[in-house]
């Protein structure tokens, strides 16, 4: 049966450093390219029959440099919009809302085309992009491996749903970049087999 295989981009400037990055694309930093090199050893030797990627820059670098070929952007694996607090990092953001926890709280509106989301409205993303590679999924359905590069908190909320739990339990999956997660089944039902896996010096400190 196949397996769902999430990689979450390499390092950013904005990651490194803690910022909320949704729509702002930074391009993946020295360390971030070296990240998504040293995924190669991760997937090699596995059949990948779909590999999907987000719009931005960021992920697809990534998907090029851990030797994916053949990727098709999908658009709803964008990150969470973070609205109002796009580049902010979490400490600026408790400054003004103390205790703030974006799987709870949620972000305020942004500039134009950027009102934010909510856990819910990631979440019918998630449910979106999850019902498409259903098929590729089942038993017998697909020819290889789903693999989707995409970015962190998106990727939590889909590893959440694809679980059968709420979008808002994504925050018990912490996802470092420059990893490859994998959900397999165990008797039917969908399960985790490995998560934030890294090969050799990729195991240096995860960006935020």
């Amino acid at each position: 049966m196949s397996e769902l295989l999430l990689i979450r981009h390499g390092e950013t400037a904005w990651s490194r450093d803690g910022r909320h990055t949704s729509w702002t694309d930074k391009p993946l930093t020295e360390r971030g390219e070296r990240e998504a090199e040293r995924l190669r050893p991760l997937l090699e030797g596995r059949t990948i029959g779909l590999v999907l990627v987000s719009p931005m820059a960021r992920a697809a670098r990534t998907a090029e440099l851990a030797g994916l070929k053949g990727a098709h952007t999908d658009p709803d694996l964008r990150e969470w919009d973070y609205g109002g607090y796009e580049g902010s990092t979490t400490a600026e953001i408790r400054r003004t809302r103390p205790g703030w926890f974006l799987f709870d709280d949620g972000v305020v509106p942004g500039p134009e085309g950027h009102p934010g989301e909510t856990p819910g409205q990631v979440g019918v993303r998630a449910d979106r992009v999850l019902a498409r590679i259903a098929p590729r999924l089942e038993e017998g359905g697909g020819d290889g491996d789903v693999v989707l590069v995409a970015h962190a908190h998106f990727l939590r909320v889909l590893t959440a749903r694809r679980l059968g739990l709420p979008p808002s339990a994504g925050a018990l999956f912490r996802l470092d970049t420059g990893t490859v997660s994998r959900i397999g089944t165990e008797h039917g039902r969908p399960a985790l087999v490995a998560w934030n896996g890294r090969v050799g010096a990729g195991a240096e400190r995860a960006g935020a």
